[in-house]
C-alpha cells in the first residue's frame, strides 16, 4: 500500500516538473556558452546563415515533441494507481466511496501543483469532457443497461427525468432570483435568465457519481434502475435546457414566440438524438452480420458507430447522450448474436476499462480544478443554492411519486423515495457546464457555488447514503443470477398478461411488448442476424442470454474459487485404484437384495416383498441377439409383473444395463410365466423362439474365471 502511494507521488512529481518547464519559453531558457551555434540562427551581419553543428550530439532531450501524449499517459497512470491503492486500502472502501477518495487525491495533486508553480493547475476543459470522457461512460451504461427493467419502468423514469428536471430547474432558478432581489447590494446584477441558466446546470444529476455509489451498495433492481435511468436522461434534459437559456441570453429580448420555439426545440433535440442513435444502432447491427470472416475487427464497429452517433448529434446540435444510449440499446442484442463469444468478451472488458479510466480522470480533475484563483464567495447565494437543491429535489420526488404510484402496480415505497431524493449527487456535468458560461461579473460566483454543491453532495451525501440504506433497511439486490426456469416462467407470465390485455381490449405495456417481439422475430432478427446464428426456439435464446450473463459474471459478487483447481493431477496407480473400487462397488450393488426401479418403471404393488432380487431391464431374445445384451430373470418370478415390466421397458432412456462378460444365455422367463397362467405351453411359440436362437446361443456357456463388467446404453436403440 505504501509503495503504491509512493509511486503515485513520484508520478505527480513527473507531472509537476515538465509542467514547470513548459511555462518557460524556449528563448528565456539559459543557454550554455560552449554550445555550437544552432541551425538557422542569423549571423552578425543580419543575413540568414545555414550553420552546421560542429560535433554530433550523443544525448539530447526534446520534451516539447512528446509533451501532450506524455502528460496524458502520466495522468492516466496516476489515476489508475490511485484507484488501485483505494482498493488495497483495507477498510477504507467500506466507509468512503471511491469518488470521494479520487477527489481528495485530485485536491492533493492540485495543491502541490499550485505550491510549486505558484499559479492555478490545469483544468479539465468542457470540450475534453463532453467529447472524450463522457461518451465512454454513457456508452458503457447504455450497452449493459438491463433492458427489461428499464422498459418496464420507462414511464416512471421519463416522469422523473423530464417533469422532475423542469421542476428543479424552474424552482431553483426562480428561488435564486428571489434571493438576488433580497440581496440587492451584492447580488443585484444577476438577472432572471442568469438564475435560470444556473438552475439548469446545477440540477444536472451526474450518472458517474450516482453509479459509483449505488453499485457499491447493491440496492434492489427497481430502485437502482429508477435512480440510474433518471440521472442518465436527466443529463440530456439539463444540457438541452442549458443551451436553450444560453440562446435566450444572447437575444436582445425574449418574447412569447421565442419561449414557444424554445419548447419545440427541446422536443426536436431530444427526438432527433433518439432517431440518430436508432439509425446508427441498426447500421452497426447490420454491419456485424458480415463480420464472420473478420472477427478480429468485429468489436471495433461497436465503438465506432456509437461514438459516431454521439459526434453526429453534437454536430447537428442534438442530444448526444440520447443518441449514444439509443445506439447502444438498439445494437446490443443483434451484435451479441452475430459476433463470437471472444468478441463479446472483448467488447465487455474494453467498455468497462474505458469507462473506468474516464470516470477516474473526471473525479481527479474535479479535485485538481478546485484549486483556482477565480473563486468568489457570497454566503447568501452559496447557502441558498445548497438548501434549494435539497428542498426542490425532495418535494419534486414526493409529489411526482404520489401521482405515479396511482398508475404503477409496484408502488415506490417511502424508503425508496427518500433514497431517490437523497441520491441526487452532482458531478462533472454541472462543473463542465459552468465554465461554458459567457463572461459576466458573477461568473466566478457561479463557479465557486457549483464546486461547493459538488463537494457537499459527493462527500456528505455520498458518505452517509450507505448508513442510511442500512438504517432504513432498504431492499437489496439478489446476488444470484436468474435460472432458465425463472426466465421461462417470467416470459410465460408476460405472454399471459399480453393475452389478457388483448382479450379485454386494453393496450398496455405487455400488449405493445408482445407486438414488438413479434415484429422483431419476424423482420428485424431475420434481417440483422446471420442465418447460422439464429436460434431455433425462444428457450434456446433464453439459455444463450443467461450463458452470456454467467460468462460476464456479476460484477458485485466475489469470484468463486474452485478449491480443486489447485490440486495436483492423479497418478496412474491412483486411477487404477479408483477403477477397481468403482468396479467392486458396482458388483456389490448388483448383488444387493433390494428392489431396483426408476421413476419410469415404478413398482405396481407397494407392499411387495422387499427381499426379492433386483429387477433388470427385460428384452426379447431377438433384441438380445441383435444388440448382444442379456437380462437375468429368476425362474420363479411372477409372469404378470414380467409382462408389464417388458411393456414399460421402452420408456426408460437414461439407464445403463449391466451384464457379465462372457454373456450366458438363459431361458426367457416369459415362457414359463405364461405357462403358469394357462397351464400349458404353446408349441408354435416355443418352436418359433427356438428358430430365432442361433446355434452358438444353444451351446452351453462356460463362465470365465474373471468377471468383467460391460455397459450398454439404452439410447443406442435409437441409432
Amino acid at each position: 500500500m505504501a509503495a503504491l502511494w509512493t509511486l503515485s507521488l513520484l508520478l505527480s512529481a513527473c507531472l509537476f516538473w515538465p509542467a514547470c518547464l513548459a511555462l518557460t519559453p524556449p528563448a528565456e531558457l539559459p543557454q550554455p556558452h560552449n554550445l555550437p551555434p544552432l541551425l538557422g540562427i542569423n549571423s552578425s551581419d543580419g543575413s540568414l546563415s545555414v550553420d552546421l553543428p560542429i560535433a554530433l550530439r550523443v544525448f539530447s532531450v526534446d520534451y516539447h515533441h512528446v509533451q501532450a501524449p506524455f502528460e496524458i499517459v502520466l495522468w492516466i497512470m496516476l489515476a489508475s494507481l490511485a484507484k488501485l491503492g483505494f482498493h488495497w486500502s483495507g477498510r477504507v472502501p467500506a466507509v468512503v466511496p471511491e469518488s470521494c477518495l479520487l477527489i481528495m487525491v485530485g485536491l492533493l495533486v492540485g495543491g502541490v501543483i499550485y505550491g510549486v508553480r505558484h499559479s492555478a493547475p490545469p483544468t479539465l476543459s468542457a470540450d475534453a469532457f463532453f467529447l472524450f470522457l463522457l461518451p465512454p461512460i454513457v456508452l458503457d451504461a447504455g450497452y449493459f443497461l438491463p433492458g427489461r427493467l428499464f422498459f418496464e419502468n420507462l414511464g416512471t423514469i421519463l416522469w422523473y427525468a423530464v417533469l422532475g428536471t423542469l421542476w428543479n430547474v424552474l424552482g431553483i432558478g426562480l428561488s435564486l432570483y428571489g434571493v438576488c432581489l433580497l440581496a440587492q447590494s451584492s447580488l443585484g446584477d444577476i438577472s432572471l435568465l442568469h438564475c435560470l441558466l444556473f438552475g439548469s446546470l446545477i440540477a444536472a444529476v451526474d450518472p458517474v457519481a450516482v453509479l459509483s455509489v449505488f453499485q457499491e451498495m447493491h440496492v434492489n433492481e427497481q430502485l437502482h434502475i429508477l435512480v440510474f435511468g433518471e440521472s442518465l436522461l436527466n443529463d440530456a434534459v439539463t444540457v438541452v435546457l442549458y443551451k436553450l437559456f444560453e440562446s435566450f441570453l444572447r437575444l436582445p429580448s425574449v418574447s412569447g414566440l421565442d419561449v414557444l420555439l424554445g419548447g419545440c426545440r427541446v422536443v426536436v433535440v431530444g427526438l432527433g438524438g433518439l432517431f440518430v442513435g436508432l439509425f446508427f444502432g441498426l447500421v452497426a447491427a447490420l454491419t456485424s452480420r458480415f463480420t464472420s470472416r473478420a472477427q478480429v475487427i468485429a468489436p471495433l464497429f461497436v465503438f465506432l458507430y456509437s461514438y459516431l452517433s454521439y459526434l453526429t448529434s453534437e454536430m447537428l446540435h442534438l442530444s448526444g447522450i440520447m443518441a449514444i444510449v439509443t445506439c447502444a440499446v438498439t445494437m446490443k442484442q443483434y451484435v451479441e448474436a452475430n459476433v463470437s463469444e471472444r468478441s463479446n468478451t472483448s467488447i465487455q472488458y474494453f467498455l468497462k476499462m474505458w469507462s473506468s479510466v474516464s470516470e477516474t480522470l473526471i473525479f481527479i480533475f474535479l479535485g485538481v480544478s478546485t484549486i483556482q484563483d477565480v473563486h468568489m464567495w457570497s454566503w447568501p447565494f452559496v447557502c441558498s443554492t445548497l438548501l434549494l437543491c435539497l428542498v426542490w429535489r425532495a418535494t419534486g420526488v414526493l409529489l411526482l411519486t404520489a401521482v405515479v404510484n396511482k398508475l404503477r402496480r409496484n408502488a415506490v415505497t417511502f424508503r425508496d423515495q427518500f433514497i431517490i431524493a437523497y441520491g441526487g449527487l452532482r458531478g462533472a456535468i454541472c462543473f463542465s457546464l459552468v465554465f461554458l458560461i459567457d463572461d459576466f461579473p458573477k461568473k466566478r460566483l457561479f463557479i465557486t457555488t457549483t464546486i461547493v454543491v459538488i463537494l457537499f453532495t459527493v462527500f456528505v451525501q455520498g458518505m452517509t447514503i450507505k448508513p442510511l440504506v442500512e438504517l432504513l433497511d432498504v431492499k437489496r439486490k439478489k446476488r444470484a443470477l436468474p435460472t432458465v426456469s425463472e426466465e421461462i416462467h417470467s416470459r410465460l407470465i408476460d405472454h399471459l398478461l399480453a393475452g389478457i390485455e388483448d382479450v379485454v381490449g386494453y393496450w398496455g405495456q405487455h400488449y405493445w411488448k408482445d407486438k414488438f417481439e413479434q415484429f422483431n422475430r419476424k423482420y428485424l432478427r431475420r434481417f440483422l442476424i446471420r442465418e447460422d446464428h439464429q436460434a431455433a426456439s425462444s428457450i434456446l435464446r433464453v439459455y444463450q442470454e443467461l450463458e452470456r450473463r454467467e460468462q460476464r459474471g456479476d460484477e458485485e459478487a466475489p469470484a468463486l474459487v474452485d478449491p480443486r483447481s489447485h490440486s495436483r493431477p492423479l497418478l496412474p496407480e491412483e486411477m487404477d485404484s479408483i477403477r477397481r473400487i468403482l468396479s467392486r462397488n458396482l458388483q456389490n450393488f448388483n448383488n444387493k437384495q433390494t428392489q431396483a426401479y426408476s421413476r419410469h418403471t415404478l413398482h405396481q404393488d407397494a407392499t411387495m416383498d422387499r427381499t426379492r432380487k433386483p429387477l433388470y431391464r427385460h428384452q426379447s431374445l431377438a433384441e438380445r441377439y441383435t444388440y448382444n445384451t442379456i437380462t437375468h430373470w429368476p425362474q420363479g418370478e411372477d409372469g404378470e409383473f414380467n409382462g408389464s415390466r417388458r411393456v414399460r421397458a421402452g420408456l426408460s432412456r437414461s439407464h445403463t444395463v449391466c451384464s457379465l462378460s462372457p454373456r450366458p444365455v438363459l431361458q426367457d422367463s416369459s415362457v414359463p410365466a405364461a405357462s403358469a397362467q394357462t397351464g400349458q405351453v404353446d408349441p408354435k411359440s416355443s418352436a418359433s423362439r427356438e428358430d430365432q436362437i442361433s446355434p452358438q446361443h444353444q451351446a452351453p456357456v462356460e463362465r470365465a474365471p474373471k468377471k468383467q463388467i460391460s455397459f450398454v446404453l439404452e439410447n443406442e436403440k435409437q441409432q
